[in-house]
């Protein structure tokens, strides 16, 4: 039962961290011939095409694939749930795919920050390779704010620091604000 319920998250969150890094990518306009975007357009277009024809794009914001996002979530919520044995109830199952997605985004922010942080430190320049320029069009968008309230000090760079102090304490609240909602 552990071996399966494991799989089977693993499995779901996986799809969902690519679903919602399409999502991200979206939003921030990132390089779509780069590898990594083409890859994730690849794995979720069998799901998000169809979507797209109930629910359009709105502004930079593809509706049909939060949706999906949403979708992935709520199913991994239910199989869990059938898998305990326990009764199936669809408002809470929602909620709980909600705050799974929001989660799930924060933990994905988290380690991009922290990987481009790190690749910072061995990089032989911005725009070298691929990835890092993909690092840099998601990222850009959250720490160039931080760096205009605190710019680098003596050649360190702080607004990683602050990002991931910032997300650290978003995934606290999160938490409270579900034990709030749902009880657990």
């Amino acid at each position: 039962m552990d071996l399966m319920t494991f799989l089977i998250t693993i499995a779901f969150d996986l799809y969902l961290t690519v679903v919602i890094l399409r999502i991200w990518l979206q939003v921030v306009r990132a390089d779509f011939y780069n590898p990594l975007s083409q890859f994730v357009v690849k794995v979720t277009n069998p799901f998000v095409l169809p979507l797209r024809r109930l629910f359009p794009m709105a502004g930079n914001w593809d509706l049909a694939t939060i949706v999906l996002a949403l979708i992935v979530s709520i199913a991994k919520s239910m199989v869990l749930i059938a898998i305990a044995g326990i009764g199936i109830y669809w408002f809470e199952s929602i909620v709980v795919g909600s705050f799974n997605v929001l989660h799930q985004f924060l933990e994905l922010l988290f380690w991009v920050v922290i990987i481009r942080a790190l690749l910072s430190w061995f990089s032989q320049g911005p725009g070298r390779n691929p990835m890092e320029v993909l690092l840099i069009q998601l990222t850009e968008p959250i720490l160039n704010p931080i760096r205009r309230i605190i710019p680098p000090i003596g050649g360190l760079d702080l607004s990683v620091l602050v990002a991931i102090i910032g997300i650290q304490a978003l995934q606290i609240l999160l938490g409270m604000l579900r034990r709030a909602v749902l009880g657990f």
